[in-house]
């Protein structure tokens, strides 16, 4: 549940860095359940503090990457502090192991994941301490007293005291144990939609990210490793590369060869002109990737679920269907490239870092420099994309290491290419499906054989078990299947992966809510109706479904050569529901329409949820239209977006996104809209051709077979 308690003037100096009077209270946000043991400290999150100008200060550890964290977060803490928005201010915190609790910011978890009940209680703490300052001042009982922007009012008189001047006095009384919190009726900011705090500065562009770091006495550098995962560097000719002017030295660290020099364009330049002769790694191609997909599927898997007995119940299906789709690696390809800046010193080291993860940072540079992590300072930059990369600190390592023995501070900046193809991928997939409809056109049966790579990051994972992320999205549905058997199969690939954008759904979802889609077709039923019958009993998920149904016009006449498809989804306490809009032109899928419906639970930010769900439209589009990696003797073969394109800004369709009320608690907005969108426009594609895509992104040779269709 979260906990509130007041720190002295000298243990909030040494954790903020910041002196002076006031109330200061720290919030403890469990990522997870809490239960310490009795004598262990408690780690706090978020630090708050009313100075004595009547300004609000919170301190968030985690980190920024668009989602809005910094605005969304402390918005929880003045709507029940009845703070004045327009003086409320955000400091992003440093990393540290035992100030901040864990500071990690992956899967939509920084509202999600604990931070509603102890925000609420700490702006509510903060507010009964304070008007109970005013009430002592006045001498009358505090239920005599209210709060609104800034200010205690004395009910019934023209009394008032601004929060600065009741600050310290507030300071010197008790924490309340069990504050109360306000009705959703009485919020006046949550619900709302004010400007988040630092777009004004990005638009202007005084927002500085991690490729904007600049330290005194600083070199640039760039890092060149193996093509091959696990390679490494077996001689190194840097003649030509030192001839390039601004090239400083050329140095070979653990992870490859660093060029360093007076910029990044020089050490670009450099890196170019190098002969390096590495030892080989892992040497498989795409095409046997895939062979050894299917060898994996055909040996004993694990079976993760077992609902009823599916085997008899689709031997007595009235219709019976199989297929099997397959999902591609995908890059990241953040529009900042990894960088990192290091000073390591001979008492300690310092690094600015755009991390998801800065005590893994800390953690990391621990380990290379061999300092406690209480030397080793990092400070959070803005980071310009996230999509759960910058949870990796591989490009944080080349920054440390070569810091380490250069004795000077150093900017690592990867080329695009260094970044595309040394990527911790999003995991390809195939899964095979057979399923089963009875006389009445209800699904009484379904199996599911996932083969998929762990998220790791050699890419291994251990025999026997069945992997989270590998299996999220297929066996954690929410349809109601009578007979539902989902088993796993781990293959034995080399390749790098990560969490990308909604982890495991991102490509569970398109394969299961297209396989949904096939038996609804084998049905003979629509498919929000064989939908609706799946969640029957479960509100949420059966209101979005019809509010998007309604939204788009599900059923209605489109015009000639369009269709609807439709696809939902469930992940990180929030439901979607997706239907596109799809037609073709010159041979190539055009998505003109998306409607969003979304449950969220208590929305903190409307436009926040808005821009997510538009964003994720964006990725997942993106990704379906577009972006594969492939692997050539080991090798990645896309580099940069000439072969891993971006979906153009005249190919955004228009996306309407409905919010839908509900009393749940807050859901995450970052990565749920994305998996639903690839299934949209392939069952529109569907329902458009007549024939199924089962495999992505939508090539050429695929679109071909389904215009012929």
């Amino acid at each position: 549940m979260g906990e509130v308690w007041k720190i002295d003037r000298r243990e909030f100096f040494r954790v903020t860095g910041t002196a002076g009077g006031g109330l200061m209270l720290a919030v403890y946000l469990p990522d997870r359940p809490w239960n310490p043991s009795p004598d262990a400290p408690l780690q706090p999150n978020v630090f708050v503090r009313i100075d004595e100008n009547g300004g609000v200060t919170v301190w968030v550890g985690k980190a920024d990457m668009g989602q809005g964290v910094r605005t969304s977060l402390p918005m929880i803490v003045a709507d029940e502090l009845d703070a004045d928005w327009s003086r409320v201010s955000v400091v992003q915190a440093d990393a540290d192991p035992h100030k901040y609790g864990p500071q990690i910011t992956v899967g939509s978890s920084s509202v999600r994941g604990g931070a509603w009940t102890p925000l609420r209680k700490a702006g509510a703490s903060a507010r009964e301490m304070l008007v109970a300052a005013a009430a002592a001042r006045w001498k009358v009982p505090a239920a005599s007293c209210r709060t609104e922007r800034g200010y205690v009012y004395r009910t019934g008189s023209k009394q008032r005291l601004g929060y600065g001047a009741l600050a310290d006095a507030a300071h010197e009384l008790t924490v309340p144990s069990d504050p109360r919190l306000k009705s959703p009726a009485d919020f006046r900011l949550i619900g709302t939609s004010p400007p988040q705090v630092d777009v004004h500065d990005k638009v202007c562009g005084r927002t500085k990210y991690g490729i904007d770091v600049r330290v005194p006495g600083m070199r640039f550098a760039t890092v060149v490793h193996p093509p091959e995962f696990g390679g490494s560097v077996k001689t190194v000719d840097a003649t030509r590369a030192r001839q390039v002017a601004g090239v400083r030295d050329v140095v070979q660290i653990p992870t490859g060869v660093a060029v360093v020099a007076d910029n990044t364009w020089a050490a670009f330049e450099g890196a170019k002109a190098l002969d390096v002769q590495w030892n080989p790694g892992f040497r498989m191609s795409s095409a046997g990737i895939s062979s050894h997909f299917r060898d994996v599927a055909r040996a004993a898997p694990v079976v993760g679920r077992s609902d009823g007995d599916a085997d008899a119940a689709l031997a007595k299906a009235a219709k019976r269907i199989e297929a099997t789709y397959e999902a591609p690696y995908l890059a990241h390809a953040t529009m900042e490239p990894m960088n990192c800046t290091a000073h390591v010193r001979a008492d300690g080291a310092e690094v600015w870092a755009p991390t998801q993860n800065p005590q893994g940072t800390q953690g990391t540079t621990a380990r290379i420099t061999g300092f406690r992590s209480d030397k080793v300072t990092v400070h959070v930059m803005h980071l310009g994309c996230g999509w759960g990369r910058r949870s990796r600190t591989d490009f944080v390592e080349d920054a440390v290491h070569l810091s380490k023995k250069l004795g000077q501070p150093v900017q690592v900046t990867w080329t695009r290419e260094e970044d595309m193809r040394h990527d911790q991928y999003r995991p390809a997939a195939l899964v095979s499906f057979a399923g089963g409809v009875d006389a009445a056109g209800r699904l009484v049966a379904l199996k599911a054989l996932v083969v998929s790579q762990p998220i790791s990051a050699n890419g291994k994972g251990r025999a026997g078990d069945v992997d989270r992320n590998a299996v999220d999205g297929i066996m954690t549905t929410r349809y109601a299947i009578p007979n539902f058997r989902v088993a796993y199969g781990l293959p034995d690939v080399g390749v790098p992966t990560g969490h990308w954008r909604s982890v495991g759904p991102s490509q569970n979802i398109f394969v299961f809510e297209s396989f949904i889609d096939e038996l609804a077709h084998a049905a003979g039923r629509d498919p929000v109706d064989f939908r609706h019958d799946l969640v029957a009993d479960q509100p949420r998920q059966r209101r979005v479904l019809e509010v998007v149904a309604k939204n788009s016009g599900w059923g209605k006449p489109l015009a000639g050569g369009h269709a609807h498809g439709i696809a939902m989804h469930e992940d990180k306490g929030t439901v979607v529901a997706q239907v596109a809009e799809v037609s073709l032109e010159h041979g190539k899928p055009r998505v003109h329409h998306v409607w969003c419906a979304v449950d969220a639970g208590q929305v903190i930010h409307p436009g926040i949820v808005h821009q997510q769900m538009a964003g994720a439209v964006a990725a997942g589009l993106t990704a379906a239209l577009y972006q594969e990696i492939t692997l050539d003797d080991g090798r990645v073969v896309q580099g940069n977006f000439d072969t891993y394109k971006m979906m153009r800004i005249d190919e955004m369709p228009l996306v309407d996104v409905d919010i839908v009320m509900s009393d749940a608690p807050p859901g995450g907005v970052g990565e749920p809209g994305v998996p639903p969108i690839a299934p949209a426009v392939t069952n529109a594609l569907f329902a458009l051709t007549g024939t199924r895509v089962r495999s992505l992104p939508l090539r050429p040779d695929i679109l071909r077979s389904t215009q012929q269709a």
